[in-house]
């Protein structure tokens, strides 16, 4: 058995980051009631998780609402990432459950602001956050339920001679606008099967963090959308 500890989480985002995923989930307490963020992380610079280190003993991948045991060595909270732990790679992450989509309405968190809203990219509505202002969050993730996404294909650096076509979510929470990045990896590869254009996708809840500091910013991502069946 791991020497650290193990950890079991409801998986809320497994999402792309680098040549990995981000992983994360609230922890699921022995007396049945959610507890405190978690993202696994490696021991690697960008600390992404490969497919080897996140599968489980029959090869599959983790998907979101699977409640899974995560065998972790300790915590690793890094800037505003508080919920960092180094996960440990010796050991398979084991899928013990999972739950439905009306279970999430009770691990929805406070209703308030994304972060610092404020600062955005050309492309983008609040959708960044300065480094210098990001570092003394006291969180990087959270669960929203929202009424409507709309969900944008587009190729937003057309203009500077990239044709890479990417999706953006637009909602509205709490009074403000955000156009978001996509990084959920199954919405992803849905959309971009599809034409360029604007697709409403309705109720849904979203998972929503706050990357590393790129370039002296910040960014807000879609890291988990969870449609309404």
């Amino acid at each position: 058995m791991p020497e650290g500890t193990t950890k079991r989480i409801i998986c809320l985002a497994n999402s792309r980051k680098m040549a990995g995923r981000c992983v994360a989930g609230k922890e699921l307490l022995s007396n049945g009631n959610p507890g405190p963020w978690i993202r696994p992380v490696s021991d690697r610079d960008d600390e992404e998780v490969s497919a080897y280190e996140r599968q489980y003993e029959n090869g599959s991948d983790p998907h979101l609402l699977d409640v899974i045991d995560i065998p972790l060595i300790t915590a690793k909270p890094k800037d505003h990432q508080k919920e960092n732990w180094l996960l440990d790679p010796h050991y398979y992450w084991e899928k013990t459950g999972s739950i439905t989509w009306g279970e999430l309405a009770r691990l929805v968190d406070p209703d308030s602001p994304l972060w610092v809203n404020g600062h955005s990219t050309a492309n983008g509505c609040n959708d960044r956050v300065p480094a210098t202002l990001a570092h003394v969050l006291k969180d990087s993730l959270r669960l929203i339920r929202v009424r409507t996404l709309e969900l944008v294909v587009s190729q937003p650096g057309i203009a500077f001679n990239n044709f890479k076509r990417s999706i953006q979510g637009r909602f509205s929470y709490e009074g403000d606008d955000y156009w978001l990045r996509v990084t959920d990896p199954v919405y992803e590869r849905q959309y971009l099967q599809r034409p360029n254009g604007d697709y409403s996708i309705g109720e849904c809840y979203l998972t929503v963090s706050v990357g590393e500091d790129f370039q002296g910013y910040c960014y807000k991502l879609i890291a988990g959308i969870m449609e309404k069946p």
